[in-house]
């Protein structure tokens, strides 16, 4: 793959370059607060989100599969970060980290961009809306000024934590935190150019300094002062045993990091009529995991609220993301100083309104209303991501949507006895006739409708078993209708032929489809029942069915289920 952008920059001009700068001036500067917010989040110094929107930002630009992505530290990964920096420690953080990223890179390059599209919509709205609750609960104790809070892994021990220490609420913390959510709210409103987490984290952070020095807590005095210099290249601690002990978080923050970017470039591509290669957005993504670590950063993906606010400033390509990464870095060396005077009940509104924003509301409650298993799919990962972690949820989710959605396909499935309407020119099947009274003690002519897969096989088998009281001569399978067929069904198909040989009989197959043709022609089934066996149309299988009866039966039969019949007795 090539490493330039140089095929996304065609018709370039300098207006495009301008358009680039201020777009790429405004995203960087939304993104300093968000990138120490989540940091903090996450459990680690917010000088590590700094990092990581730097390098993260400048590489997912430069390698991604989108013109306008901007990549960087997001809330989704808030939960399953701090988790991990909970239970192995940060520096088994940039390791999973690492591993994400060259997961991803193998992702992209067997291309399986594609893949991603399929996780089903209730599991992404249930874990974005259970992250939501998370770093909105997460920083009440913030918002509150609360103190000798001790962080958990648990939500509930949490929660428990907030009413133990609820009488050391903080006025100043609280007055500092509102200042900043009132600014918040009013700047798109009287100065919609000027970003408004950044206005109202300069507002409350002056009010503070000025009048509750000393009262509220900031990020100097909770972590020490920020460096005004760029981060140390340090290579990881690589140990096969630290490989396989951080190989399913890593598996996750991969999977979810793959998730959001893609649905960052989908977002993107709406918002412009463009098209975004996803294969090339893995790669990407994946080169930019890799090396934020080893820098000191914490893993990134796409932000879609920072991608839409690129393109709505005016981005015209990746420069633009270049661009914001240079901005960052620019304030880091400038003003990194004045960083630590903010209060962090500055940031707590910020991370609040975020999540306010991630969690889907509209959606959730939508599929809510549906009362389908999509509902308990997504009531499941909503309250696994809450009460337990990330990957559970995930995982949980993925399965109840599998077997939601085999249970789903195998009612799809119809096996119907037919026969000829007489009245009808084109003799066309029914099951009406069956209904009728009609039936043929010889012949027996079932219509399949459906994909016979391991779901559906049983009710394939019984349908037919149980239909047919007594043994007929021949069965034809009209089978124009049976899209996929997989190795259950062709076994169940297999234990019917054996069956109808065993005794005697015969089975015609009509309108065999290409699929599950080739299925039966790789296990040899095809071949048992016999070419001649096999026919395109049904009234081909007919013809042949009745030249296989036997006439002394047909002797005083008053069913008259064919036409043909009448010859029978003349």
């Amino acid at each position: 793959m090539k490493v330039t952008i140089s095929g996304r920059l065609e018709g370039y001009s300098l207006e495009k370059l301008r358009g680039d700068l201020i777009s790429g001036l405004i995203v960087g500067i939304i993104a300093i607060p968000l990138g120490m917010a989540f940091a903090i989040a996450s459990g680690v110094k917010p000088e590590y989100g700094i990092y990581t929107t730097i390098i993260a930002g400048i590489l997912i630009s430069l390698f991604g599969g989108s013109k306008y992505q901007i990549g960087g530290p997001t809330g989704a990964f808030v939960p399953i970060l701090f988790a991990i920096v909970m239970q192995y420690g940060y520096g088994d953080l940039l390791l999973a980290g690492f591993m994400a990223g060259v997961i991803l890179v193998v992702m992209g390059t067997l291309r399986l961009g594609a893949l991603i599209k399929f996780i089903p919509r209730p599991v992404t709205i249930g874990f974005t809306a259970g992250i939501a609750v998370i770093i909105f609960t997460g920083q009440v104790a913030n918002f509150l000024g609360l103190e000798g809070i001790e962080k958990h892994e648990a939500f509930l021990l949490n929660m428990k934590e907030l009413g133990m220490h609820i009488h050391t609420i903080s006025v100043y913390s609280v007055i500092t935190a509102f200042v900043c959510f009132f600014v918040m709210l009013i700047t798109p409103k009287l100065l919609p150019r000027i970003p408004g987490p950044l206005l109202g984290l300069v507002a409350s952070s002056l009010i503070a300094s000025l009048f509750f020095s000393g009262h509220v807590a900031t990020i100097g005095s909770t972590f020490g002062q920020i460096p005004s210099t760029l981060p140390q290249f340090q290579w990881p601690d690589i140990t096969w045993e630290r490989v396989v002990h951080l190989l399913r978080p890593a598996f996750i923050i991969a999977i979810l990091g793959g998730i959001e970017s893609l649905l960052s470039a989908v977002v993107a591509d709406g918002m412009t009529g463009g098209k975004h290669n996803s294969n090339r957005e893995l790669i990407g993504q994946g080169i930019a995991n890799m090396v934020t670590p080893l820098f000191g950063g914490i893993p990134a993906t796409g932000a879609i609220a920072r991608t839409a606010t690129n393109i709505r400033s005016g981005a015209n390509s990746p420069i633009s993301g270049i661009i914001h990464g240079v901005v960052v870095l620019l304030v880091l060396l400038i003003l990194a100083p004045y960083a630590s005077h903010i209060p962090l009940a500055s940031m707590a509104p910020i991370l609040m309104i975020v999540a306010w924003n991630m969690s889907e509301r509209k959606e959730f409650i939508h599929v809510l209303k549906s009362r389908t298993g999509d509902s308990l799919i997504l009531i499941t990962t909503f309250l696994l991501t809450v009460f337990t972690n990330l990957t559970t949820a995930v995982e949980m989710g993925l399965l109840l949507s599998v077997i939601l959605f085999v249970k789903r396909m195998s009612e799809l499935l119809t096996v119907a006895k037919v026969l000829p309407d007489p009245l009808d020119k084109r003799s066309k099947v029914l099951p009406s006739m069956i209904e009728k009274g009609h039936n043929c003690p010889q012949i027996s002519i079932f219509t399949v409708e459906g994909p016979l897969f391991f779901g559906a096989a049983q009710h394939f088998e019984m349908s037919i078993r149980n239909t047919i009281h007594f043994e007929p001569r021949i069965l034809i399978l009209r089978m124009g209708k049976v899209p996929y067929m997989d190795t259950t069904g062709e076994s169940t198909l297999m234990s019917l032929v054996k069956h109808f040989h065993k005794q005697g009989g015969q089975v015609l197959l009509s309108g065999l489809n290409r699929q599950p043709k080739e299925v039966l022609e790789r296990t040899g089934l095809l071949d048992r029942i016999g070419l001649s066996h096999v026919f395109e149309h049904t009234g081909d299988a007919i013809h042949f069915a009745l030249t296989q009866l036997n006439a002394d039966q047909c002797t005083g039969c008053k069913q008259f289920a064919f036409r043909e019949c009448k010859e029978f007795h003349l």
